[in-house]
């Protein structure tokens, strides 16, 4: 009896311990205000809550309210320190290679390929496998064959959308940035195959923000199946390329000649990955901002007028208004450029960037010990009244006189420093095509759907669903 009663109190004395030890980490200095939360759990069901508003999570809002710009927390069994702090944010985006490094969490990381991804590397790496992708998102490319095929592909996918009594525009944009993305990336333009590809992406999108439980019937297990598809079909097509003499002049191409060079970072493994992370980078991202930015235009009748004024005027500029957008004419659309940073910034598509303390660094007179994690609140950044007047609201005409093609401490739509997004012309690019079409050849309203939650980042849980008719000259 005294035995069972000893190891009871041992027990409890043992709990006790740990849950203080969880609560008070170590620190050679002053650690940031805030709460550690539940042992392993931390704080974590709090702030993967979804909720409805554009507006800051309520996680962040009291706890900024409570301890200030920065402060502790933990998430999925991380400490973390999270900066809602501009100059912070900055800061932690310029210092990456000295204190900071990019990081994902480990489940992430697996399911986007482990080590393999591109994620994972830093560096010298990192910087080389940025130039690969500039190859095919950089502008030399975008100017002289993505555009023309982006507008001819946008064009016809818009009047496809004529013939239905509604569209749902989430899935037939995202439709039409997969197809013409496996395309560009390895080639892949079979049907049924995207479909089945597309599938798997779903699947694999879905269970991206998932408890890391790998057993069947869990949104993560699907996740994990989806990936495993999908690199089968990108590998199948990397063998077939590598016994033809055939030249596809696609992303595929680029990358079997690097992987043949003698001296090379670059492996099939790692090429396979790179393909699979940028076709879902795109679909899922692009996709999400076209259809945001077709919500808001819809919703606001003054932006319509004045986007429609703006590309009428490029028509008439032309000698045949049939001709097909020139890299001059996607330049000169001011306030286009306005409309989609205003979309970016108040749909933070991307809420949250995470790096990690590589050596005990100093914020704002706090100490962040090497090995923890620090969540910089881009989504806290784009919402703050003191920077943005009336932040919830959708006002392009906030960034007349701005600067329209850079981030800043107030902008980080696109990341910062060496992390700054390769894909973000080419982004601008297709979403700016799309508004040029739209606006001069359609008419539309909303019929459904066009409710967001947040999980953190946007989804459309009913769609966007819009009816569309061709205009008459």
């Amino acid at each position: 009896m005294w035995l069972v009663v000893c190891l009871i109190a041992l027990l409890v004395i043992w709990i006790t311990h740990w849950v203080h030890k969880w609560g008070n980490p170590k620190c050679n200095g002053k650690l940031p205000p805030g709460s550690m939360g539940l042992p392993i759990i931390g704080e974590s069901i709090q702030y993967f809550s979804p909720y409805t508003e554009f507006d800051t999570p309520t996680f962040i809002k009291e706890r900024t309210k409570r301890y200030g710009s920065l402060f502790r927390t933990s998430l999925v069994g991380k400490p973390i320190v999270v900066s809602t702090d501009p100059e912070i944010n900055h800061y932690i985006f310029q210092q990456e290679g000295r204190y900071f490094q990019c990081y994902y969490t480990e489940s992430f990381t697996k399911i986007l390929g482990d080590q393999n991804s591109m994620l994972a590397y830093h560096g010298v790496f990192h910087k080389y496998l940025k130039n690969l992708i500039l190859k095919l998102t950089g502008r030399e490319n975008l100017k002289g064959k993505l555009i023309h095929e982006m507008d001819v592909n946008t064009c016809r996918c818009l009047h496809s959308w004529t013939s239905h009594e509604s569209v749902n525009v989430k899935e037939a944009i995202a439709e039409m940035i997969f197809e013409y993305s496996a395309k560009h990336l390895f080639g892949y333009v079979d049907k049924e195959g995207l479909k089945k590809l597309k599938e798997n992406y779903i699947a694999f999108s879905d269970g991206l923000i998932s408890f890391p439980l790998n057993v069947p019937g869990t949104a993560y297990h699907a996740c994990m199946q989806g990936r495993k598809n999908t690199i089968k079909v990108i590998k199948n097509v990397f063998k077939e390329r590598k016994s033809s003499p055939v030249q596809h002049y696609d992303f595929l191409d680029h990358l079997l000649e690097e992987v043949k060079k003698k001296e090379t970072f670059l492996s099939e493994e790692i090429a396979v990955d790179l393909v699979f992370l940028l076709l879902f980078a795109t679909y899922e991202t692009l996709s999400t901002t076209v259809t945001l930015a077709t919500k808001f235009i819809a919703d606001h009748p003054l932006v319509l007028a004045e986007l429609t004024k703006e590309q009428e005027a490029i028509l008439r500029r032309r000698g045949n208004e049939e001709s097909e957008i020139t890299w001059e004419e996607y330049r000169s659309m001011t306030f286009t450029h306005m409309v989609i940073n205003e979309t970016v910034r108040l749909g933070n598509i991307a809420p949250m960037i995470l790096r990690k303390v590589t050596k005990d660094v100093e914020l704002k007179g706090y100490t962040v010990p090497s090995g923890w994690l620090v969540m910089v609140s881009t989504l806290s950044t784009h919402l703050d009244p003191t920077m943005h007047e009336d932040p919830l609201s959708f006002n392009p005409w906030r960034w007349e006189g701005q600067e329209l093609h850079a981030g800043s401490k107030n902008f980080m739509a696109f990341g910062g420093g060496v992390r700054l997004c390769v894909g973000a012309e080419f982004a601008k690019l297709q979403t700016a095509i799309f508004i040029h079409h739209l606006v001069t050849k359609y008419r539309w309203e909303i019929t459904g759907g066009g409710d967001t939650i947040r999980r953190p980042s946007v989804t459309f849980p009913k769609g966007l669903y819009i009816q569309m008719s061709t205009k008459t000259r």
